[in-house]
């Protein structure tokens, strides 16, 4: 079992910063791919970042340049900074994790990040 938690979510105003974390724990083998997803009301949950244990990374359009993914391994941490913030960010983020491309995923119980105009 793999448990992910989440934290650093909140309000915060067009333009500003949010630095999400997770943390996770349980049996970390092999545990290659973490990363952030989004959903927002009445939407699907969609990709907004992910990054390996190698440190290759992937990001949704609509976040590059804006978000920056990291991790850090001897703490089992993966961390979202999300900076210039839109309205159109609004949504819960979830954590993320999966030990290769056909095992089954591992999720946190998510964070809400709100953007205000």
């Amino acid at each position: 079992q793999v448990q992910l938690v989440e934290s650093g979510g909140g309000l915060v105003q067009t333009g500003g910063s949010l630095k999400l974390s997770c943390a996770a724990s349980g049996n970390l083998f092999s545990l290659n791919t973490m990363g952030w997803y989004r959903q927002a009301p009445g939407k699907q949950r969609d990709l907004v970042a992910a990054i390996t244990s190698f440190g290759f990374t992937n990001y949704a359009d609509s976040v590059k340049g804006r978000f920056t993914i990291s991790r850090d391994n001897a703490k089992n941490t993966v961390y979202l900074q999300m900076n210039s913030l839109k309205p159109e960010d609004t949504a819960v983020y979830y954590c993320n994790a999966k030990r290769s491309s056909w095992s089954s995923d591992y999720w946190g119980q998510g964070t809400q990040v709100t953007v205000s105009s």
